[in-house]
């Protein structure tokens, strides 16, 4: 077995030696590791635009007025990282953590690549529309206001939602047990942040936040 430099992405030639896409290791069974690469940057790549437009994104919000808790926000914060670590880390596939769940398909890899980048669009679009009211914790910004327009039309956490679809998306497409393990963290832990964030936005805006939710989804989009 042959590691890319640098790379949390393996090399395997899978013991074939035709052109079998080997879904699980990111590869076509070439020793060159030039498809590999490719694999590897496809779907790095929106987590890369998504975590530098964060940062930029970060220099510009407002002045916070009501947040939540250390121990609150740490303790979600540690399942995040954890199901991220699963998800991506080559490392974390020990016993049958490392084997596939399904049996891994250019199609399906293609279908996973294609999740990562709409996931990773939808959170994109969402966190513009949000503005200066983003915060990386549950927070309530000065002169708070309930954002309705974008993706927000439709549901109401759609970057939790964009980055669900997008770790789902990776899953598929590394076809190992670790990151359905890691998904099923991801989206616990942005599923008890949205909670918490509806009831600190309940308490905000009342009736017209109760309005908002008949005519949204939570985490899914509604769109009737």
């Amino acid at each position: 077995m042959e590691y890319l430099s640098g790379s949390i992405w393996r090399y395997n030639p899978c013991r074939v030696h035709d052109d079998t896409f080997c879904a699980a290791t990111w590869t076509y069974p070439r020793s060159d590791g030039t498809r590999s690469m490719i694999w590897r940057y496809l779907i790095e790549g929106p987590w890369i635009v998504f975590v530098a437009y964060w940062a930029v994104g970060a220099l510009k919000t407002r002045r916070t007025v009501s947040r939540e808790s250390f121990a609150s926000r740490y303790g979600i914060l540690c399942l995040e990282i954890l199901g991220f670590v699963l998800l991506f880390s080559d490392a974390a596939g020990i016993g049958i953590l490392g084997h596939r769940f399904v049996h891994g398909t250019y199609a399906l890899a293609i279908t996973g690549v294609a999740l990562t980048w709409i996931g990773i669009a939808i959170a994109l679009w969402a966190r513009w529309h949000l503005g200066q009211y983003w915060s990386a914790r549950v927070t309530l910004k000065e002169d708070h206001k309930l954002i309705r327009t974008g993706p927000y039309a439709h549901f109401r956490h759609p970057i939790y939602s964009g980055l669900d679809l997008a770790a789902v998306g990776g899953a598929l497409a590394i076809d190992e047990w670790r990151c359905v393990a890691g998904v099923g963290l991801i989206v616990l832990g942005y599923w008890i942040k949205a909670r918490k964030e509806e009831s600190m936005l309940a308490a905000q805006f009342g009736e017209a936040f109760e309005e908002h939710c008949r005519h949204t989804g939570f985490l899914i989009p509604k769109f009737w």
